[in-house]
């Protein structure tokens, strides 16, 4: 254990006790940062941030914009370690440049973004957003709505997520299709899925859902030319990364009944303030089914998470290395 303190702010809300405890029991002194206007750390100004961090030797973080100027002005802090598995919103080169480790919560979230996929599959295929706002507004009809048994369903990515969701698929008898550029041959023939090519995966699917990473070369992996090759009848799921699909373009799809709806959890809008108008248009449509980037946010999934972030922080302050499958970014060597 440590014997001199170091001192842990985490900015992200609902962080339990279970992991502070176990902070402490590392040596760590932890703070839970209240932020102004008790806003959420995506929405803090880069001075509100370094204010509450300035002191800090770790930083537990949500959804922050982690900049070069940011990481610049904090040279005490040694480890940055996201309560989540995204991390778009880091900047990976400054981080290097600066000395931090970078970590992620792998395999503390991935059960609840699963569920939260299969719920917004079956709440769009169900009608059921609408079939609620008619018994409130009254009078109730039946409206007609589409099975996910039996169906073909298209997964974008191969991730862990994305293993969990199919596991899930296989108890509603779907056929599965996969796109991703890297195969899994042995996993793929003992799960009995079909890997494609994303335009076959498009035209075949009745449910097309998204797990792919955002990077430069995956922004708006859906864009309108392959919206146009779903059918009228299909749904579109993205669960993964704002970006990954042109909400431009499928609200487009949307209105012209180019498909029959879609769940999201995930918007163009998290990274790009002048897309907010097309978010919010998007999610007043009754056959959209929206949740604000809360599919991993359970109780159970956060708990998962933060002791993920919290075993991370302890492990670099002690001068050990995180799990391989955590580190991102950060020197060969941890110990300080």
């Amino acid at each position: 254990m440590l014997s001199n303190g170091k001192s842990v702010v985490v900015t992200p809300k609902f962080f339990d006790d279970a992991a502070i405890r176990y902070l402490e029991g590392h040596g760590c002194s932890v703070t839970l940062a209240r932020l102004p206007d008790d806003k959420a750390d995506a929405a803090a100004t880069e001075a509100e941030l370094i204010s509450v961090l300035a002191q800090a030797d770790a930083w537990i973080v949500g959804h922050a914009n982690v900049t070069s100027s940011l990481l610049e002005s904090l040279p005490r802090l040694k480890v940055i370690a996201r309560r989540g598995v995204g991390y778009e919103k880091i900047d990976l080169d400054a981080a290097a440049k600066t000395g931090k480790v970078i970590t992620i919560a792998t395999g503390g979230n991935e059960e609840s973004v699963a569920d939260r996929t299969l719920a917004l599959m079956l709440a769009a295929a169900h009608r059921l957003r609408e079939s609620q706002q008619q018994l409130i507004d009254g009078p109730a009809s039946i409206l007609l709505g589409s099975d996910l048994y039996a169906k073909t369903v298209g997964i974008v990515g191969l991730g862990r997520i994305a293993r969990n969701v199919i596991r899930r698929l296989k108890a509603f008898d779907t056929t599965i299709l996969v796109n991703t550029p890297r195969p899994a041959f042995v996993y793929g023939e003992s799960m009995n899925i079909e890997y494609v090519e994303l335009e076959t995966l498009l035209q075949r699917s009745d449910f097309v859902s998204i797990h792919a990473p955002l990077k430069p070369d995956t922004r708006h992996l859906i864009n309108a030319d392959r919206l146009a090759l779903m059918k009228e009848n299909a749904f579109l799921i993205n669960t993964a990364r704002g970006g990954l699909v042109d909400d431009q373009a499928l609200l487009a799809a949307l209105k012209a009944g180019d498909i029959a709806g879609a769940g999201l959890d995930v918007f163009e809008s998290e990274l790009d303030a002048s897309l907010a108008e097309v978010t919010k248009e998007m999610v007043r449509r009754p056959n959209v089914v929206a949740t604000p980037h809360s599919g991993a946010s359970t109780h159970e999934g956060l708990q998962r998470t933060n002791m993920v972030a919290a075993n991370c922080v302890a492990s670099v302050l002690n001068g050990e290395m995180p799990s391989s499958k955590c580190l991102i970014a950060g020197p060969a060597n941890c110990a300080g």
